[in-house]
């Protein structure tokens, strides 16, 4: 069985892990950690409301 020539494999797992740790994995950590829980004694305001034109 022949060997393959490992520079083209070798740059393309480079890209790849380069391309995953430096553009997707900051995405994903940002979104998991936007949203602040909101405290239990807090209650949501509620108002009525009605449609401006009626």
């Amino acid at each position: 069985m022949p060997q393959l020539n490992p520079s083209p494999w070798l740059l393309t797992m480079l890209v790849t892990w380069t391309i995953l740790l430096l553009i997707i994995l900051p995405k994903i950590i940002k979104s998991t950690t936007m949203n602040n829980p909101t405290p239990p004694h807090t209650k949501p305001h509620n108002t009525t409301w009605s449609w401006p034109w009626c």
